[in-house]
């Protein structure tokens, strides 16, 4: 019988848990253990057959887990995650995979200093919807890509900042928690960004952070891109409510994303290509097309994907030094909004991950 790879989660919040439940039902995996200091969820944690540690010193100390999830405030990703480095414990980070960009190099320079790898968190690559996009656009499917639109909107109830109140301090608003996943999309897309300009206004609820905030990204190949993201704001357009990911979410028959190029267009995640038959001409019909994509839960396969990191089978789809390029995004986005004057980007190549 083949060793299932144990893997911890640090931390029981609304992500830890969706890491703890496909890490304990998936039959190649094991749930080592869950970090949680409030015990009042033991007995949560022992239904799904791990045991709780209160502190993640605490399950280092011992030969408890082959890798670990870091699913805590942001805040606390890096000192958590030099913890487990220091351990030569792989990790995976949830996103963004530190406040600031400076603080994930020094994960990321510790991570290829000691040969420990570190996943970020950026589950959306790993969903069949963006796989199948982002095959149609590398062949060609839509022609040269020439400028994308994101729309990140939703409405998150007082409750949501009630139970975090770490939630309305400045840096955690919707431009790092929300945008950041639709930046990371974007740069799988379109390439690296090296311009930015953005508009962000404050929350209308007296918190900290911003609300609503919106951005024009340049990336190196020429393309354009507009992205929009509040977290005030009643619509059907984000992913959460678009791409059906999370039963958490009541979903749309709608798209939040769309790439146009110079033979033809796709919105995203409905997966539809428009083009014209023939040469592109406004003056003729055009017709869509519907991708097929493989409907497995993307959180299911970017565990089973740690899984192969851990054990040396496979490099990691989303690097430390990805998440640190989005991030590097995301408070280009911050400044530009907060300085009112565009920002401009090291150039440097993405190394792009690997394919699953």
């Amino acid at each position: 019988m083949t060793k299932k790879v144990r893997i911890a989660v640090i931390g029981f919040g609304l992500v830890g848990k969706r890491h703890a439940r496909v890490i304990a039902s998936d039959p190649s995996l094991a749930l080592a253990a869950v970090v949680e200091p409030d015990t009042s969820k033991v007995e949560e944690i022992e239904e799904m057959g791990a045991r709780q540690f209160i502190s993640l010193e605490e399950l280092l100390n011992g030969s408890h887990t082959d890798g670990v999830v870091l699913a805590t405030p942001t805040p606390l990703h890096v000192e958590q995650a030099e913890q487990c480095l220091s351990a030569h414990v792989p990790v995976l980070i949830e996103k963004p995979i530190s406040t600031t960009a400076a603080e994930a190099q020094r994960v990321v320079d510790i991570s290829a200093a000691i040969d420990v790898p570190v996943l970020v968190g950026h589950h959306r690559r790993y969903n069949g919807m963006v796989r199948a996009a982002k095959q149609a656009i590398d062949d060609g499917r839509i022609g040269e890509v020439r400028a994308a639109s994101a729309i990140c909107w939703l409405y998150k109830p007082d409750l949501y900042f009630h139970e975090a109140p770490w939630r309305t301090k400045k840096g955690a608003g919707p431009i790092s928690v929300n945008l950041v996943h639709d930046v990371d999309l974007l740069r799988h897309f379109c390439g690296e960004v090296t311009r930015v300009q953005a508009l962000a206004r404050r929350s209308a609820r007296g918190h900290e952070n911003e609300d609503v905030a919106a951005a024009i990204l340049n990336f190196r190949s020429g393309a354009l891109a507009n992205v929009s993201v509040s977290d005030a704001i009643a619509a059907p357009w984000s992913w959460e409510l678009t791409a059906n990911e999370n039963p958490t979410y009541h979903g749309t028959e709608q798209s939040c994303y769309q790439i146009g190029g110079s033979r033809g267009s796709l919105s995203i995640p409905d997966l539809r290509i428009w083009q014209h038959k023939g040469e592109p001409d406004w003056w003729s019909p055009i017709h869509a097309e519907t991708l097929v994509a493989d409907p497995s839960d993307p959180l299911v396969i970017q565990a089973r994907h740690f899984a192969d990191v851990i054990m040396g089978n496979a490099q990691p789809v989303v690097s430390g030094r990805e998440g640190m390029r989005s991030l590097q995004v995301i408070e280009a986005i911050q400044t530009a909004a907060s300085t009112g004057l565009p920002v401009e980007l090291d150039t440097v190549e993405s190394d792009g991950g690997v394919e699953v």
